[in-house]
């Protein structure tokens, strides 16, 4: 049965690829020509992504790539965990109070991103820190999810400057 339904995948394939075009590269009325937009690749890891977040929300400064090894969250890698994960500051973000006393990597002193396999994951994530904001406004902060994306800001920024890196996310991932 196996070989059966790979036999006429095969011939699907073959079919629906046709015989090779004698109009040559230009192609002619019948089938035109489509050229391929040399558009970037849109980024896939967190350095990338916050990289790309600090083209567009100049106060962001890339602070921290972390490792499996140096992840505080133990997720890095880890099954349900984020695939890549990155820490940074905002210029705007006061180093006084609560600030003053954090690690220096700390979400409330700019922000992060974390990358996951798929949005669902994402969200999880985000539901998930958002249920500690919830119940201890200290641990409160904004959160971003687009694709498998989420971008964690600092309660200290205004809603004003919070929506730049929601924006921003949005242009870069869509």
């Amino acid at each position: 049965m196996h070989r059966i339904a790979v036999g006429i995948l095969a011939a699907t394939l073959l079919t629906a690829c046709g015989s090779p075009s004698t109009s040559g590269p230009t192609g002619s009325a019948d089938t035109p020509v489509v050229q391929a937009e040399n558009k970037p690749a849109a980024p896939k890891t967190a350095e990338e992504l916050t990289t790309a977040l600090a083209q567009k929300v100049p106060s962001l400064k890339l602070t921290k790539v972390f490792t499996a090894e140096d992840d505080p969250n133990k997720l890095l890698g880890r099954p349900n965990g984020y695939t890549s994960k990155t820490a940074f500051t905002d210029t705007r973000v006061a180093v006084e109070g609560e600030v003053a006393i954090t690690k220096e990597n700390d979400t409330l002193r700019g922000g992060g991103v974390e990358v996951f396999a798929d949005e669902a994951a994402a969200k999880a994530r985000m539901d998930y820190i958002q249920s500690f904001g919830k119940q201890m406004s200290v641990l409160a902060e904004y959160d971003y999810v687009a694709g498998g994306v989420l971008v964690r800001v600092s309660k200290q920024l205004t809603p004003t400057q919070a929506k730049e890196y929601e924006a921003a996310l949005a242009g870069i991932v869509g």
